[in-house]
């Protein structure tokens, strides 16, 4: 390992933290939670899904980010389940190790230790309307590679995670209308010589998340030729931020992910920086077990007045730092939802 390299990489908040999650993937998927929302944790787990649902499949799928349910105020057999749980509580998975998207920053004593980000303020957002208390939350930390089975056990009620709407996963999870557009981009160190997803990956070794679309798309380029041959899709890490450990401790080249998880990276260790731009165009939305008609389209309410009222200041709190002005994420996407058979 080079002493100088890694010593450079540590500097400041982000070398701290990233080194600290390589510590701490080991207990991903247990209870993350402040001490004003720890509970028994009981068998109180995710809400019920009908056993038939109407949300839209992957079949003749084409653009997933339109195919969620219209938006409704109403309860239903879901949202009562949530609301007789003697934890009232919303189960949540989330990150907490992607900076200022769900995090904990150490640096910050009014945090108190409690997660923040882009993400968690949407899912105080969500608790607000649908029990009345934005702090009516049990926040479950969870992996990438596990986002889908969380969501198809019950152990979540949703995922609010950074989460690609695919049409893949549309077979596997329901999923609200889009709440933030990205795209996939390079991070590499400042010095390398790569300049994007391009040729200059020849012969370099990439990172990705497993379960990641990034992940996806990397085996899927190397099937077709399209990324160099000589370029080395390293096995994928559990976690984003796993990447950039591996980039600080020299185990990698480069990494893929989304643009929006890169720019945060990027701002936390000043020893890497985007390389090129985004070569997809991709949308987050909240994920949710299929069936569950009447939390899909109540969170697709909450969406609604939230672009209204709450998006803007969460975005220019957490993210405009990091994206700088002129983003192509710089306004909410709009929504358009699946058109009744």
């Amino acid at each position: 390992m080079n002493a100088r390299r890694l010593r450079a990489s540590l500097r400041g908040w982000g070398g701290v933290g990233a080194m600290a999650l390589a510590c701490a993937t080991a207990l991903i998927l247990a209870l993350m939670l402040p001490e004003s929302a720890r509970g028994d944790g009981g068998s109180d787990t995710g809400g019920p899904g009908l056993a038939l649902g109407t949300q839209a499949k992957a079949a003749d799928c084409t653009d997933p980010q339109n195919r969620s349910l219209a938006p409704s105020g109403a309860d239903g057999a879901t949202i009562d389940a949530i609301k007789s749980r003697k934890d009232r509580r919303l189960i949540v998975g989330v990150d907490q190790n992607s900076y200022h998207w769900g995090y904990r920053d150490p640096n910050n004593p009014k945090a108190g230790g409690d997660l923040e980000g882009f993400d968690i303020d949407l899912v105080h957002a969500i608790a607000k309307d649908i029990l009345g208390d934005e702090n009516a939350v049990q926040f479950r930390a969870i992996p990438t590679s596990q986002r889908i089975p969380a969501i198809q056990s019950g152990k979540v009620d949703m995922v609010v995670r950074t989460m690609t709407i695919t049409c893949q996963r549309l077979d596997q999870v329901a999923f609200s209308a889009p709440y933030f557009k990205t795209g996939q981009q390079v991070l590499a160190p400042v010095s390398s010589g790569i300049t994007g997803y391009d040729k200059s990956l020849a012969g370099k070794r990439i990172c990705s998340a497993d379960g990641s679309t990034a992940h996806d798309r990397l085996i899927a380029d190397r099937k077709a030729g399209s990324l160099a041959s000589s370029a080395v899709v390293l096995p994928p890490v559990p976690n984003q931020l796993d990447c950039l450990v591996r980039l600080q401790l020299g185990e990698a080249d480069a990494v893929v992910t989304d643009g929006a998880l890169a720019a945060s990276q990027a701002a936390q260790d000043p020893t890497v920086e985007l390389k090129g731009g985004t070569f997809t165009t991709e949308y987050y939305g909240v994920a949710m077990k299929r069936g569950s008609d009447d939390l899909v389209r109540r969170v697709n309410q909450v969406l609604a007045d939230y672009r209204k009222d709450g998006w803007r200041q969460s975005y220019d709190k957490w993210l405009a730092p990091t994206l700088g002005p002129d983003s192509p994420s710089e306004n909410p996407p709009v929504a358009e939802y699946r058109q009744p058979a």
